[in-house]
């Protein structure tokens, strides 16, 4: 059933993540039943995206008077690991389209008013790599460049792509000499979506490649969070952006690890496993098992919200945010993946032979979760950024 939108309810922050946590409870059950039909289609139902759309979700990170929730990043954590825990393909549509909703904090109105406010049930995605050409014209940019791994571009209103800006033919230098970049914003009409998702996990985020050529993008849709000013909203865009996205990844990665456990559970009171005349859950090995998986994702979790805590404390009271603590946020953004991982494939094994049939929830948790490790913001070169950080070596921290 669609829900009333929450955009013009006059909620407060903290009311408006509560209301979202329920939705999300409300919501995860029917996505975990749809998650066999979410797979087969390789996106999400629109009828499903309209629900979560009207529920506000896609809209969680969006300032408030551009027409979102601007809600804390622990209510987005508690969201994201919700929906995920129905299905990670969900849970990483729902994350991609509300993390790119804080390019609406850079925007200038009117565009963030056309993006945003105008169409409060249309969702953004797209990808921040740069890897389009962006060449300077009068009021804006001539835009050609083909971006894979453009998640649920297929129920997009907006998609963005990151381009190198050309100016008379060559590279446009910053200040530090490195190529001028910014993302770009299409409407959805204008960009090509190319069949290219056949993958073994996370299927049904729908992440295709989309294309434009020589699109005019007016230089009030284009934005770059290492230079551009934030506008508008609160304390939120004080936190940092890319330690914003890489929590939402994270956030997905332990909901999978909490539904592979739920999972675990399920199978283990009902299987009988070969050769044996007791359940699979009265098993030593099973319920070490459990026990472990279901402590590697509690002090992931904790570790992950004190990192949380602690940079939005800072980021609420106007304080500066220290490189170190952006370090630590990352980390235990990257920690959190790999400790999700981690307790899948102790799920996964301990399901035996039951868990790599296509019936089976565990081996579709299984893949998704190792697409989650792969993402470049959680990706073990982190380890290797963070620690330098916090040894006080030189490092490049533009995205940190």
């Amino acid at each position: 059933m669609r829900r009333e939108s929450l955009y013009t309810s006059g909620m407060t922050a903290a009311s408006s993540g509560d209301t979202l946590r329920a939705h999300a409870r409300d919501l995860s059950a029917r996505i975990a039943s749809a998650a066999p039909e979410i797979e087969q289609q390789r996106r999400v139902p629109p009828a499903l995206v309209a629900d979560l759309a009207c529920a506000g979700l896609f809209r969680m990170l969006v300032p408030r008077d551009a027409g979102g929730l601007e809600v804390e990043p622990g209510a987005m954590l508690d969201v994201l690991e919700e929906i995920a825990r129905g299905d990670g393909s969900a849970g990483w549509a729902v994350m991609i389209g509300a993390t790119t909703g804080v390019i609406a904090a850079y925007l200038p109105d009117a565009a963030a008013r056309v993006i945003f406010a105008a169409t409060p049930d249309g969702v953004t995605g797209g990808v921040f790599h740069p890897r389009g050409r962006a060449t300077v014209v009068d009021g804006g940019y001539r835009v050609s460049g083909r971006w894979p791994l453009a998640s649920g571009c297929q129920h997009c209103a907006w998609l963005l792509g990151g381009c190198i800006v050309f100016a008379d033919g060559k590279p446009k230098p910053r200040e530090n000499g490195a190529p001028e970049a910014r993302m770009m914003i299409f409407p959805a009409s204008e960009v090509t979506i190319l069949d290219t998702w056949n993958v073994s996990g996370m299927r049904g985020t729908g992440s295709h490649d989309i294309a434009v050529e020589d699109v005019f993008v007016p230089a009030e849709r284009s934005v770059w969070f290492s230079t551009d000013p934030v506008r508008r909203g609160g304390p939120l865009y004080a936190f940092p952006v890319f330690g914003l996205l890489a929590l939402g990844i994270a956030a997905v990665a332990t909901g999978i690890a909490r539904g592979a456990i739920d999972d675990l559970l399920e199978l283990a009171g009902a299987k009988v496993p070969t050769g044996s005349r007791r359940p699979l859950a009265e098993r030593s090995a099973t319920q070490a098992t459990v026990a472990q998986a279901t402590a590697l994702v509690a002090a992931s979790r904790a570790h992950l919200r004190a990192a949380v805590d602690e940079v939005w404390q800072a980021a609420a009271s106007g304080a500066a945010i220290t490189l170190e603590q952006r370090a630590r946020l990352r980390l235990a953004a990257t920690q959190s993946v790999r400790d999700a991982a981690k307790a899948v494939d102790l799920a996964y094994e301990c399901g035996g032979a039951t868990s790599i049939y296509a019936d089976s929830p565990l081996q579709r948790r299984f893949r998704d979760v190792h697409v989650a490790t792969q993402h470049v913001l959680v990706a073990p070169a982190t380890f290797e950024l963070a620690g330098r950080v916090l040894l006080g070596l030189p490092a490049d921290t533009e995205m940190l």
